[in-house]
């Protein structure tokens, strides 16, 4: 089959009508072409071109290509895509798009799918810290598409509306476009994303110039990067605002074919050391790039300085965040333990990446490092317990934690706690979650399964009182940090439906759950190694369907969630995001929950 073909469009500002003339004709003259997908702005950018760019959003005028847009902000975004967010149409996780009208559709927020055969990865609006509904990405979409990303596969094209900053650093100045200045429209967050993800392509807007950099070299992977830069569609300089793509999707590819690096390949942008010419040994740097490591301001140790090539000098997001890394001595990011302690006392991961932070005063992270909290705390012999309680320092679950959200719990046991969680499936969704920071709640010694089940037991009875069952789920992962079991009520006339549709679930995604009908849950504890990623539920009746999550299995995280959302129609909730609360609405429904469920609390 012929590979896809598509094209690419800068910034629309609601000019429409001189856009999809131009795609006709390009169309006519050079397709047909199968999808238009756009960067940068795509609303207004002034009153008077509302009227033009409603004729489009409300059908009224064709649109004339299947079109992809990122760019959520402009005049009149909040009413159009507020009315698409409704429709029944658009709820669900639809990664693919949210359907505009004929033809238009919003990649909202992050997500990654499928488009004739390419994988295309997206993060919509520009970066915030402040939580918005339209326009802005904040760190949780940042969070989500990392997870996806690492998925299986080579991600084709990768669509942002900002430039990642320093994508001039290594291009051959001669292309570079005249005087750009990367200080305003480019991201450092986007350089971070696509450096992690490695895309083949990525299109970017908002810029205001066209820019086709030179492809370069990715730190662990065969692929190269081609970035393309698109300026605003109808720009007075009569740049270049359409471009006609034609990749093959890299899952047809031969390991041979997507390994090939053009003559002009550069090193990447994104790496902070260079090699020299005519060095006598890899890794070796120069005194300039020696100067420019000066911003870490804490020890590194030589063992590291040795391994320092290619991205070496950066840290790595996920040894960082995790404590540990897939890639595990072949990473080429640094696994640094005192910037992993740094990172777990709130330090700003591009602070200690970069030595600067560019969010500046919108940044929640600390700009310092921190000294030692707790003494012996470098010891190399430090119990189990003084390790853990060091971890549990910036983890969401851990009482201990600074950052942990107090007002959702509502009972608190010697060895668990049940807490309310943020983004309710629906009224009375809980969590029961071990005191102690530890993965998975399969792993933990008999006397914590029986204060577990205490739980369970009061909560079942609770909801019976409401004529109502509870499914209990729970996601194992091996790079999980803190377990927690999510108990979610569902009326009793469809609790005979769970199974059946847990179990189609299961074969939309190519597997089948194996099955624990007796003391199900004993059963799962004795056969779980804990080296594996793994899926439960337990359902009202006893019976607990299991699945051991393989590494190169795409298995979405959210499944658990997803599919009783679907049960309970509400398919618009299966993303948390889309369910999130006031800090007061949370602190009301918590307090509610607590004096309901008073008379059954094993705690009171």
């Amino acid at each position: 089959m012929a590979p896809p073909r598509v094209l690419l469009c800068g910034d629309a500002r609601g000019r429409l009508n001189q856009l999809f003339k131009r795609v006709s004709s390009v169309n006519k003259s050079a397709g047909p072409f199968d999808a238009l997908l756009c960067v940068g702005q795509f609303f207004p950018d002034a009153p008077e071109l509302l009227e033009e760019f409603a004729d489009y959003a409300e059908g009224r005028s064709p649109v004339p290509l299947p079109t992809y847009f990122v760019g959520d902000y402009g005049i009149g975004a909040p009413k159009v895509l507020s009315a698409a967010s409704r429709s029944h149409a658009n709820l669900g996780f639809k990664m693919d798009g949210l359907k505009i009208c004929e033809n238009l559709y919003w990649l909202k927020r992050s997500g990654k799918f499928t488009l004739h055969g390419l994988s295309v990865a997206y993060i919509s609006g520009r970066h915030s810290s402040d939580v918005q509904q339209f326009g802005t990405y904040n760190q949780d979409d940042v969070d989500a598409l990392r997870a996806l990303a690492e998925e299986p596969g080579v991600v084709d094209l990768f669509l942002s509306n900002e430039w990642p900053s320093g994508i001039t650093n290594r291009a051959a100045k001669t292309d570079v476009p005249p005087g750009l200045s990367e200080a305003s429209g480019s991201d450092s967050t986007i350089a971070d994303i696509v450096a992690e993800i490695k895309p083949r392509y990525h299109i970017a807007g908002t810029m205001g110039v066209f820019y086709a950099r030179e492809p370069y070299s990715n730190a662990d992977a065969v692929h190269v990067t081609r970035f393309i830069g698109l300026a605003p569609v109808g720009n007075k300089e009569k740049q270049k605002f359409i471009h006609a793509l034609s990749p093959t999707p890299a899952s047809t590819m031969s390991s041979s074919e997507i390994s090939m690096k053009p003559p002009n390949t550069t090193l990447s942008p994104f790496t902070a050391v260079e090699k020299t010419a005519g060095a006598k040994e890899a890794g070796k740097r120069t005194a300039a790039d020696t100067n420019d490591a000066q911003y870490w301001r804490y020890d590194v140790s030589q063992k590291r300085q040795k391994r320092a090539v290619g991205d070496g000098d950066r840290l790595c997001f996920k040894y960082l965040s995790s404590g540990s890394c897939p890639r595990g001595e072949n990473c080429n990011f640094r696994h640094d333990l005192d910037a992993r302690e740094q990172y777990r006392r709130g330090v700003c991961f591009d602070f200690l990446n970069k030595g600067q932070c560019e969010r500046g005063p919108d940044c929640n992270f600390k700009h310092s490092l921190q000294e030692e909290e707790e003494s012996g705390s470098r010891n190399g012999n430090r119990s189990r317990g003084a390790a853990s309680v060091n971890r549990s320092k910036e983890c969401w679950f851990c009482l201990s934690s600074p950052n942990v959200e107090s007002h959702l719990i509502i009972s608190v046991g010697e060895r668990y706690y049940c807490a309310l969680p943020k983004g309710p499936l629906v009224e009375d969704h809980v969590l029961i979650i071990p005191i102690e920071h530890l993965p998975n709640t399969l792993s933990l010694p008999p006397e914590n399964e029986t204060e577990l089940n205490k739980f369970q037991n009061c909560l079942k009875l609770y909801h019976k009182n409401q004529r109502k069952e509870v499914v209990f789920f729970e996601w194992v992962s091996k790079r999980g940090t803190h377990a927690n079991l999510q108990a979610v009520p569902v009326p009793s006339s469809r609790a005979a439906a769970l199974q059946s549709i847990f179990s189609l679930a299961a074969e939309k995604l190519g597997f089948k759950f194996n099955s624990l009908s007796t003391d199900g849950r004993k059963m799962l504890r004795t056969e779980f190694d804990g080296k594996s990623s793994l899926f439960y539920v337990e359902l009202p009746e006893g019976t607990v369907l299991s699945h051991i999550v393989e590494d190169n299995e795409n298995f979405p995280a959210q499944f658990g969630r997803e599919v009783v959302a679907g049960l309970l129609n509400v398919a618009d909730k299966a993303d948390w995001r889309n369910c999130a609360l006031s800090k007061e609405e949370e602190i009301k429904l918590a307090e509610e929950f607590k004096r309901r469920f008073a008379a059954f609390d094993p705690n009171t």
